[in-house]
């Protein structure tokens, strides 16, 4: 275009443009930003899949199980052989699926996790040490009838026939020509094989199992059934690698066939400890419950058959682990073995096994008296540790959490060992829902801290913090499938529901939200609650409706944006105008301080003293409700003068800009 051209251009667009006569007027579809009228939400949505369960009466709205409620069980006989040289696994097992269901299940799904080694995978932010062929099935049988593994299912319009489709995925669905009726009981047999990814570039948990041919980790190593329920039937989520369990709970008895010399330890009891250890490794192990010692049962100088474990050139550890939802193991030429002992309320000492190589020793120094603590603590806490034993396994995966195991040294043990609640116990659905697992023991956490430093816990300014984030457009609803968390999975899954617990505490206290934290852990063990139970269960111990708390911190990412926008004084009477600009609401509490002279101050109803010239002033949350933005606090405790109003004194609810929370500014 020609510069004379461009002018006549320019020319005709500045004509045809507008005066300027001041801000553009909002469009009606505008009108409600910036308006001093707010929709306050006062209750939680109710998806269709509740909605199901509370019509099946297997959930009500009390929160606790319902009279209906049932879940699959899954038993798992297996057999499994480690060729250190291949580092490949091959096994056999046999599953017995109790359909406790009410329904006819007439497709099974069964979970290949190391299907997430292959090249042509979905995944998430993991990455695996090296690509494999990944679960390998070579035989399944149902019920007796072989699956032809080289036949695809029927298309539309076919007759069903029994195959199996995606067996090269994480999730692989097996149409049944004869479903497996409800209350019956069904048997699957497969055979396996998959090698153990190794090397110096995974990345992320369970990405990497094995060190070299020394030592081996594998973890979700076996096909499982997968996870069917009253909410959604068979849970179909893909492995993506940083979300985890979702599992039936269940009886394993697993052979494992390792090379002699080798220790071993995972999930369960030890059956045959004739069969593998000396009879010195025996005899210490039977010490093990007499003291809090660190006692070594196999030691750096004890190495190979005959001084590791009894002689021979493989030998088989026989593991039995009753009402678990997963189960996990590990192996190395030369660990060390040390044990101590917890003791738990209600059932007394427990054995605490730690399995490491020697040149890590020091990462383990003080593992067991900080795994001693948390297991102890977190009795106390939610409810008595339920597992005959714990174990410490030494390898590439640093902090992991299994049945009975966790995968870390003491640098991660107190959260690792507050997993054996939630999920091993209460079996949450962290693939859905991961606040639910991972947020539940980021709080207990610092409970638990607090405690191995003899202080009190500070709950304080954490819910207030969240306003800083509120509205970052990365960050997900924590409703949203953790699974697809994005790059702010860590934030929703472990860091929001401490803010979220703190918020709570600051209005009923926090010793209120962990009694009713702790009989929840009662009433939904080895049982799979859903958010609505939790929710409902917290609002009928609480004795309170909090569905207004629990939307706005689960369902949204709004924050309360509290201040104090002024403060007048006519004779004894003090008004502050309290200005909400989220959409959040809260109650209003007020820290009012006096001067030391003056009137005697006169008691206020919703008015607490802390000390002889401070008090704590309460509005509960309803004043909101009629959907303001300000609220007009009285106080009038007989004219003494104030010298300094806090709104939200101990830093409780969702603020981005705390500073105008004071007055005089």
């Amino acid at each position: 275009m020609n510069v004379r051209a461009a002018a006549v251009l320019l020319l005709v667009s500045v004509a045809s443009q507008p005066a300027e006569t001041g801000p553009t007027p909002p469009t009606p579809a505008q009108e409600s930003y910036g308006s001093e009228h707010r929709s306050i939400r006062r209750d939680v949505p109710l998806t269709n899949t509740i909605r199901r369960a509370f019509d099946a009466r297997t959930r009500n709205l009390t929160g606790s199980p319902g009279a209906a409620y049932w879940q699959l069980q899954t038993d798992y006989d297996i057999d499994v052989v480690l060729d250190a040289d291949t580092q490949t696994l091959t096994g056999t097992e046999t599953i017995t699926l109790h359909n406790n269901s009410q329904e006819d299940l007439s497709d099974l799904v069964l979970r290949l996790d190391h299907n997430i080694f292959r090249a042509r995978v979905p995944r998430g932010f993991s990455v695996p040490a090296e690509t494999t062929e990944g679960m390998v099935l070579t035989r399944l049988v149902i019920n007796g009838t072989a699956v032809d593994l080289g036949v695809a299912t029927a298309g539309r319009g076919e007759a069903r026939r029994l195959a199996a489709r995606g067996l090269d995925q994480t999730v692989a669905m097996v149409t049944l020509v004869d479903p497996i009726a409800a209350r019956s009981v069904a048997i699957i047999e497969i055979e396996w094989h998959t090698k153990l990814p190794g090397g110096p570039d995974g990345r992320g948990h369970r990405m990497t199992q094995r060190w070299g041919d020394t030592l081996f980790q594998p973890t979700q190593w076996f096909p499982r059934v997968a996870k069917y329920d009253d909410l959604r039937g068979w849970d179909t989520s893909v492995y993506l690698g940083p979300a985890e369990f979702y599992n039936n709970f269940g009886r394993f008895d697993v052979r494992i066939d390792v090379p002699g010399g080798w220790l071993t330890s995972a999930t369960g009891i030890l059956q045959n400890p004739d069969e593998v250890l000396t009879t010195a490794a025996r005899e210490r192990l039977a010490t093990v419950l007499d003291s809090d010692d660190i006692t070594t049962i196999v030691g750096p100088g004890e190495v190979g058959p005959g001084h590791a474990t009894v002689a021979g050139d493989r030998l088989v550890w026989h593991y039995v682990a009753d009402m678990v939802n997963d189960f996990v193991w590990a192996t190395a030429e030369n660990y060390i073995w040390t044990a101590t002992r917890a003791d738990i309320p209600e059932k007394g000492y427990v054995p605490i096994h730690m399995l490491y190589l020697p040149h890590r020793a020091s990462l383990f120094e003080n593992a067991g008296p900080l795994s001693r603590h948390a297991l102890e603590f977190y009795s106390e806490l939610w409810a008595p540790y339920p597992f005959p034993q714990l174990t410490l396994q030494d390898g590439p995966s640093a902090g992991m959490e299994y049945p009975m195991v966790i995968n870390s040294n003491q640098g991660a043990a107190d959260h690792e060992v507050g997993h054996q609640w939630w999920p091993m116990m209460v079996g949450t659905n962290e693939t859905w829902y991961g606040w639910m697992d991972e947020g539940f023991n980021t709080y207990m956490n610092i409970l638990s801290r607090a405690h191995w430093r003899d202080t009190e816990p500070d709950l304080n300014g954490r819910g207030q913090s969240y306003g800083r984030t509120s509205g970052d457009e990365s960050e997900p609803p924590a409703m949203w499938a953790a699974n697809y968390g994005g790059v702010m999975y860590g934030f929703q899954t472990y860091a929001k529901t401490p803010l979220m617990l703190s918020m709570l505490g600051g209005i009923v206290g926090d010793k209120a939200v962990q009694a009713a934290i702790s009989a929840y852990t009662h009433a939904w063990a080895f049982k799979h609650p859903s958010p609505w139970d939790f929710i409902f269960f917290m609002n009928t111990e609480l004795g309170e409706n909090f569905d207004w708390l629990w939307y706005y911190w689960l369902w949204t990412t709004e924050s309360v944006d509290g201040s104090i926008a002024d403060v007048t004084t006519a004779g004894s009477t003090t008004t502050v105008t309290v200005r909400q600009d989220g959409q959040m609401p809260s109650p209003v509490m007020l820290s009012v301080e006096f001067t030391t002279e003056g009137p005697d101050l006169v008691a206020m109803d919703n008015a607490e003293m802390v000390d002889a010239h401070t008090a704590i002033v309460t509005w509960p949350v309803d004043v909101w409700f009629a959907g303001g933005h300000t609220f007009e606090a009285q106080l009038d405790f007989g004219g003494r003068t104030i010298e300094r109003i806090t709104l939200d004194p101990d830093g409780r609810f969702p603020d981005g800009d705390p500073s105008d929370n004071v007055w005089p500014r």
